[in-house]
């Protein structure tokens, strides 16, 4: 209780201890960045041995693989990473970017990744000070970042992160924490069929999937966290980025037009912006 005390009085230290705590999660978000598609291919391994009744070693339950067991190891030289070893950016400094086994260089992401969740858990604990607000927007942060990057990666977003946040923003709601129960409702229903109904628009136009079902169900995520009214900047906004950010790729490095981009990213920025300032771009818009 003295510690809640101190940080609802203290903003300076609130902004700080955030900063510390999303560095740390930000360690935590790498694991689960490079494990969660690793789990669900073992899944789906899994569960295509079962229907083909043919036996599948990857998959084996001896063999126990999850976000917390086995321990994190160099992936070169199989060394395990120690608690030392393990401290968000300081470590990464300390073994200059080297594993402290073989001496392979350590890809500069990783604390790329713990900098990016720190500045943004400092970015909400400003915006919202010390409350039910800003506990909730942190956590909605550190999953966007993982969809983010997951999405980068392997062109997918794990229901494993949307669909329990998609029933957690409804369940906050249902206290009013950003929007109200009807906005929110509205919010995951219209964002779902909004993306729903461009893909289909878009296949029936083209013959081509302009986008995946993981963003349906983002985009019906972030709806159900801040209610319908946020679903015009989230689109807007992503799909200027997107655009932009496509034909840079186009024209300064030649990308392939056929090769798709994630679209996945460009909503969970464009949803960490509407959830800051979401209201007032929207007004500011329609003036």
């Amino acid at each position: 209780m003295v510690l809640i005390h101190f940080l609802e009085a203290n903003p300076a230290a609130f902004v700080i201890s955030a900063t510390v705590l999303g560095l740390i999660l930000g360690s935590f978000l790498n694991v689960v960045i490079y494990r969660l598609p690793l789990i669900m291919e073992r899944e789906w391994r899994a569960q295509c041995a079962e229907l083909l009744n043919a036996p599948d070693e990857v998959s084996s339950p001896d063999q126990p693989f999850n976000l917390v067991v086995p321990r994190s190891r160099c992936p070169q030289c199989g060394h395990g990473i120690t608690a030392l070893e393990n401290i968000p950016v300081l470590s990464y400094l300390f073994l200059r970017g080297r594993c402290a086994g073989c001496q392979v260089k350590i890809p500069p992401r990783y604390p790329g990744i713990e900098i990016l969740s720190g500045v943004l858990s400092a970015i909400v604990a400003w915006h919202f000070g010390f409350g039910v607000q800003a506990a909730a927007a942190l956590l909605v942060t550190w999953a966007l970042i993982a969809a983010s990057v997951i999405d980068l990666d392997h062109q997918l977003i794990p229901d494993s992160i949307t669909l329990p946040f998609l029933w957690l923003g409804l369940g906050i709601n249902l206290f009013d924490v950003f929007a109200t129960t009807h906005d929110s409702v509205i919010g995951a229903i219209a964002g779902y069929g909004t993306l729903w109904l461009v893909f289909h628009l878009f296949k029936i136009l083209t013959g081509k999937e302009g986008m995946g079902f993981g963003d349906f169900k983002l985009l019906a995520m972030l709806g159900a966290w801040f209610g319908w009214q946020c679903l015009p900047v989230v689109i807007l906004f992503a799909s200027f980025i997107g655009a932009g950010v496509g034909i840079t790729l186009i024209v300064a490095r030649g990308h392939d037009r056929a090769v798709p981009i994630p679209f996945g990213p460009y909503l969970a920025a464009a949803g960490f912006v509407s959830m800051l300032w979401g209201r007032q771009l929207l007004q500011w818009y329609l003036s």
